[in-house]
């Protein structure tokens, strides 16, 4: 990650807050969302064998759909503690209204949302690349919908991410704890342009433009 941000943390590579420090810095770096989001999910690809994606796709996702689920919900669940905190494996919805028996999981208090306390980190760097390296390089559909009143993400495997949902996400709030404190609307010239809102919330955050 540090090569493709272009700094490094003087923190060790396996401390959280080098992470953090990494994060910032690559949202910082690019005005454009689509380079952040493009560069998170390039860093991703980079966390696994070059082979191992696409055989994924060929050998599990598209054969076998619901045991691939819930094998990465397993996955998800197991490896992801160090990020995103504490993590249960659930039912959720999935493609064509049914409901995945655990192939979803419910991380209950996101430690990198938290955090950044910046919905556009989580939307950009985490949510969106995430979906796509899973529906992209692994052949598996995947949904995530973050709760920013609980601090709650859930992850639901098997379910294509819908344009409403999508929409939602980017038009998110500034959160109230943001860390750049509205500083990032002057980067993102482009903050106001094509932008609906609802005029009982607050203005969606400044990281979200297409």
């Amino acid at each position: 990650m540090a090569e493709k941000v272009g700094v490094d943390s003087s923190l060790p590579k396996d401390d959280f807050q080098g992470l953090m420090e990494l994060t910032a810095a690559l949202n910082a770096r690019y005005s454009d969302r689509l380079q952040v989001q493009q560069i998170a999910q390039e860093v991703l690809r980079a966390c696994f064998p070059k082979w191992l994606p696409p055989q994924f796709a060929f050998l599990f996702a598209g054969p076998f759909p619901k045991f691939s689920s819930r094998m990465n919900a397993w996955a998800t669940a197991l490896c992801g503690v160090w990020l995103m905190g504490e993590c249960e494996i659930n039912d959720c919805e999935i493609d064509g209204g049914g409901i995945g028996e655990k192939q979803g999981v419910l991380v209950k208090r996101c430690r990198f949302m938290e955090e950044s306390g910046c919905a556009s980190v989580c939307v950009n760097s985490c949510k969106i690349p995430t979906q796509a390296f899973f529906a992209d390089d692994m052949g598996l559909p995947l949904t995530m919908t973050p709760d920013y009143e609980t601090g709650e993400c859930q992850f639901s495997f098997g379910l294509t991410p819908t344009c409403e949902g999508e929409f939602d996400a980017k038009n998110t709030p500034c959160l109230s704890r943001c860390p750049s404190l509205g500083g990032m609307r002057k980067w993102h010239s482009r903050a106001d342009s094509g932008r609906l809102t609802s005029p009982n919330t607050a203005s969606p955050c400044s990281l979200m433009d297409d």
